[in-house]
């Protein structure tokens, strides 16, 4: 039986957040009220004697992605009708990039393999049909949003490095704030093809499979209606299964568009898939030529950002963080950018304490440690409080210098990890200073070794049996022994220095 390989390509369409739309005044659709065909005008509904004009802005935007992704920018450019009819279409063709695209021949590592990208060009989005058990209406304050279409090569070998190619897109495009990229919100919109190649009869040359000898190629599915990354992964797998088991059985396969049901979670039938020639593509006559300048070039790489893998490599390096948790601190630019600072003014605290060195001798001696404790509650208790409450990082009322002030009660334990996860939460509601939060409530650490040794002793008293099975070696016994002066300090003392003075006692 034929050994059979997956062979993947990805068509991504990203909306951009630019003020107007892409070839008029028109607001851009971004978060407009959603009364429909509101944000609409002549030239949006290509009524007679209109005349597109070019959003320079959207031009920019397109650019400065296909540099972030390593990819040639064309010298010269223009754009091109491609015709076809459907409802929420309302000039009867798209304004879109054909044979000059902006941008072409770019590459996105993914792990340690790079995905070959063959163009990234512009056009305008179309209208939205909205199905009701009414029937089916059109709302056109859509049309018109410009609209970026990326085009991998067919060198994505599974449903896993389709996911991860997609998820490492849209972090690229919010970290250079172009894009808020949304999937469920059609910001975002991933389309795999997807065809299984006999292993060793096929290759891909220039962007494209190539039949080796006389084998006859399969063909290719292109996969639509997916609206959420996990859903993109689902489908591919399920195509890959359906394709597999077709040409198992002998059943015929045909080039086609299918849609993805979350509900039973399968693909089915659309479309036969159209061919370029059947678009009609022409040069657009109401436009002129693009000519991009090496001045403009330069200028848009110059203001490139630090993007997501130099960050990641950066935060591991400078900071000494773990793979991981650096990879959860980054998916982010402003939580990322938060850390930053967020260590910084943990440095400057520790930095300003009775008997303390300057902060890069701290740095230099604990730097890990800092880092350590900092990641540890940004991931297990910031992420997990933003998340639970639909906050964004930037609309979070606790300042960087709050959040270090908090970190260095922690680091100096000035409080224990129960104490610290009660001021924290208290932070979260109230705004309020750490060490503030901390005097009102009485919830600073017993460094009194007197007053603690006093407390064990009580507990040891109170509780003989327990102590008798302590020292018949049950160390469980132990535990409950910590959890009870823990309760009578009101859980103010250090567990760890608990067990140490109980196991000194009753040794």
């Amino acid at each position: 039986m034929p050994k059979y390989a997956p062979v993947i390509g990805m068509e991504i369409h990203v909306e951009l957040n630019t003020k107007s739309k892409m070839f008029c005044t028109c607001p851009n659709g971004y978060e407009l009220p959603r009364s429909p065909n509101r944000n609409i005008c002549p030239i949006c509904l290509s009524h007679p004697g209109t005349l597109p004009t070019i959003n320079h802005q959207a031009i920019e935007w397109t650019i400065l992605i296909g540099l972030a992704l390593d990819c040639q920018i064309a010298r010269v450019s223009k754009f091109d009708r491609k015709n076809y009819f459907y409802p929420d279409l309302p000039k009867g063709y798209q304004i879109s990039q054909y044979d000059q695209p902006l941008t072409y021949q770019g590459k996105l590592k993914i792990d340690d393999k790079e995905i070959d990208i063959i163009r990234i060009h512009l056009e305008e989005d179309t209208g939205k049909l909205i199905h009701t058990s009414e029937g089916t209406s059109v709302d056109l304050s859509r049309a018109g949003t410009p609209l970026i279409e990326l085009v991998t090569g067919p060198s994505i070998e599974s449903a896993q490095e389709a996911k991860k190619f997609c998820q490492t897109y849209q972090q690229i495009l919010r970290y250079l704030e172009i894009s808020e990229a949304d999937m469920e919100k059609g910001q975002m919109r991933c389309e795999a093809n997807v065809s299984l190649q006999e292993a060793g009869k096929f290759a891909i040359e220039n962007g494209e499979v190539k039949s080796l000898s006389d084998y006859k190629l399969n063909p290719k599915v292109e996969l639509k209606n997916i609206n959420s990354f996990r859903a993109l992964e689902k489908a591919i797998e399920f195509e890959i299964k359906r394709q597999g088991e077709a040409l198992v059985s002998g059943e015929k396969l045909v080039q086609e568009t299918r849609g993805w049901d979350d509900n039973k979670q399968e693909t089915f039938t659309q479309r036969v898939k159209e061919t370029a020639a059947d678009y009609r593509y022409f040069p657009e006559p109401d436009l002129p030529p693009l000519e991009i300048t090496e001045e403009l070039i330069n200028s848009l790489r110059a203001n490139l950002p630090e993007l997501p893998q130099a960050k990641w490599e950066r935060f591991i390096k400078q900071y000494q963080l773990d793979q991981d948790s650096a990879e959860i601190i980054i998916a982010d630019k402003y939580i990322a950018d938060y850390a930053e600072k967020v260590i910084s003014e943990l440095v400057s605290w520790l930095s300003s304490l009775p008997d303390a060195t300057n902060a890069e001798e701290i740095w230099a001696k604990e730097g890990k440690k800092i880092a350590k404790v900092v990641s540890n509650w940004l991931i297990n208790r910031l992420f997990k409080y933003l998340n639970e409450n639909k906050i964004k990082i930037n609309d979070f009322k606790i300042t960087p210098n709050q959040f270090a002030e908090f970190l260095t009660l922690v680091y100096q334990n000035k409080v224990n990890n129960l104490a610290a996860q009660e001021i924290l939460e208290a932070m979260f509601t109230t705004g309020q200073n750490a060490k503030d939060i901390m005097t009102e409530k009485n919830l600073g650490q017993i460094d009194n070794s007197a007053e603690l040794e006093a407390a064990v002793d009580k507990v040891i008293g109170d509780n003989p049996k327990v102590v008798e099975d302590f020292k018949s070696g049950k160390e469980a016994a132990l535990k409950f022994l910590v959890g009870q002066t823990m309760a009578a300090t009101r859980g103010k003392a250090n567990p760890q220095t608990v067990n140490d003075i109980l196991k000194k006692k009753l040794a």
